[in-house]
C-alpha cells in the first residue's frame, strides 16, 4: 500500500490567519510544528525527514517556506528559554500594586480637618452690654453671673470705646489679657515705662503675673472696637515677671481657600501656625465664612472650647440647629472638633476659642484671680501698699 504523503500538522485558525496576513518570520513562532534541531542535524530525523519529504512535494517556493519555519523553531526555542528566565525574575521582583486614594482621604484632605467626635453646642450666652472703666462700654460674655468662668478663661468682652471714654489706670495679677482691635486703635502704657498702640488687626498678649498696673486709651477719633480675654494662669506661674507679646495684623499669619479665611492668633489651622507662646495652651483663631460655605475646625479633645459671633450668623455643631446671630457666646461640649455652616447671604465671622483647663481652684476679686482667699487678700495688700510687684505704682501716673 502506498504511503500517503506526510500532511502538515493542523494549524489553528489564528496561525492560519497571520499567514495570510504578516511576514514568515513575524507568524512563525505562533507555529504548531516541532521544534526544529540545529541546522547541522540529518534530513533523516525529525522535523527534517518531514521537510525532505515536503521538499519532493512542494514547489522551489514551498521548499523556501519550510526552510524558513525550521529556522523559526530554533528561534522559538531561545524565545521560551528567554520567556522562562524572565518570567521568574518577574516572580521576585513584582512591582507593588498601584495605591489609590480613597474619596473620604480626598474629602478629609480638602476640608482640613474633618472630626470624629463632632462637638455640640451645650450652652449658648447673649453678651449683654454693661459700663467699664471711665464711659466706656462693652459686652461681657464669660464673666456674668449667667457664666462666671469657662476654666481657663476668666472673661471676654467686646467693647466700644471713643475719646474720652476709656480704662484709665488699673492693677491686674495672676493670669493674662489678650486684646485684638477689631476697629481703631488703643494706646496702651504701664508703670514699668513700656508704651504702645495696637491698631486694627493687632493683638497685644499680656501676661500679668505678679503685679501690673496699666491704662488702654482710645489712640484716634471715633470708635474703637475690640475683644479681650482673661486667660487664667497655673498656681506656679501667677507670680512670674510680667512681660508682653505683640503682633502686628501683618505679623499674624492667614490661611484662606475658596470660601473660608483664617487669621491665626494662637495655635494652628490650616497649616498656619502662630508664633504666640502661650503659658497655658490656647487656641485662639479668627474665621470668616463666605455664603454658603462649611468649616470643619479640630480641637484638642480634652480642651475647654467656645465660639463667639463678631458679624453675621451661623449654625454651629449641628446642621439641623437654628442660626447663631453676633454678639452670642457658644459653650462647646466634648469632641474632637467643630463643624460650621454659613446658610445666609451674609459673611459670617466668629472667633473659636480653647484652651488647655487648668483643674485648680479659681478666687477672683476684681483684677486679682489667684487660687485662695489668703492669697488675694495678699494681692490687695501688696496693691495698696506698693510691694512685691507693685513697688513703683506709688509714684506711677499713665
Amino acid at each position: 500500500m502506498p504511503v500517503p504523503p506526510p500532511t502538515d500538522p493542523p494549524q489553528s485558525p489564528l496561525f492560519s490567519f497571520l499567514l495570510g496576513r504578516f511576514p514568515f518570520p513575524a507568524f512563525c513562532l505562533l507555529s504548531s510544528s516541532p521544534p526544529a534541531p540545529p541546522f547541522n542535524s540529518s534530513f533523516k530525523s525529525p522535523p527534517y525527514k518531514y521537510a525532505f519529504v515536503e521538499f519532493k512535494r512542494l514547489t522551489k517556493k514551498g521548499f523556501a517556506r519550510i526552510f524558513l519555519r525550521a529556522r523559526c523553531h530554533g528561534l522559538l526555542l531561545l524565545m521560551v528559554l528567554f520567556l522562562g528566565t524572565a518570567r521568574r525574575l518577574l516572580l521576585f521582583h513584582r512591582l507593588p500594586p498601584p495605591t489609590s486614594t480613597s474619596p473620604a482621604l480626598i474629602k478629609s484632605a480638602m476640608s482640613g480637618s474633618d472630626s470624629s467626635t463632632p462637638r455640640m453646642v451645650v450652652r449658648r450666652v447673649l453678651a449683654k452690654q454693661q459700663h467699664e472703666g471711665q464711659g466706656a462700654v462693652v459686652r461681657r460674655s464669660i464673666g456674668r453671673n449667667e457664666l462666671r468662668n469657662l476654666d481657663p478663661f476668666l472673661m471676654l468682652d467686646e467693647f466700644s470705646v471713643s475719646p474720652p471714654a476709656g480704662f484709665p489706670d488699673h492693677p491686674h495679677r495672676g493670669f493674662e489679657t489678650v486684646t485684638y482691635m477689631l476697629q481703631g486703635a488703643l494706646t496702651h502704657q504701664d508703670f514699668a515705662g513700656n508704651k504702645g498702640t495696637i491698631r486694627t488687626g493687632d493683638v497685644q498678649w499680656m501676661t500679668a503675673g505678679r503685679g501690673i498696673i496699666h491704662s488702654e486709651m482710645p489712640a484716634g477719633e471715633g470708635v474703637n472696637k475690640g475683644l479681650q480675654l482673661w486667660i487664667n494662669l497655673s498656681s506656679r506661674d501667677k507670680m512670674i515677671e510680667p512681660r508682653y507679646q505683640e503682633l502686628l495684623c501683618e505679623d499674624i499669619g492667614t490661611a484662606e481657600d475658596d470660601e473660608v479665611e483664617v487669621r491665626v492668633i494662637a495655635g494652628e489651622a490650616m497649616g498656619v501656625r502662630s508664633p504666640v507662646y502661650t503659658r497655658t495652651p490656647t487656641l485662639y483663631l479668627d474665621f470668616t465664612l463666605k455664603p454658603g460655605a462649611r468649616l470643619n475646625q479640630s480641637i484638642p479633645e480634652s480642651w475647654t472650647a467656645f465660639v463667639y459671633v463678631i458679624e453675621g450668623e451661623g449654625v454651629f455643631g449641628s446642621g439641623n440647629s437654628s442660626p447663631v446671630p453676633a454678639h452670642n457666646l457658644l459653650v462647646l461640649g466634648p469632641g474632637d472638633g467643630v463643624s460650621v455652616w454659613n446658610e445666609s447671604s451674609k459673611p459670617l465671622r466668629f472667633v473659636l476659642i480653647g484652651g488647655q483647663p487648668l483643674n485648680e481652684p479659681v478666687v477672683q476679686h476684681g483684677p486679682f484671680v489667684m487660687n485662695t482667699p489668703a492669697q488675694i487678700d495678699q494681692a490687695i495688700e501688696d496693691y495698696q501698699c506698693c510691694k512685691n510687684g507693685f513697688e513703683m505704682a506709688k509714684s506711677w501716673r499713665s
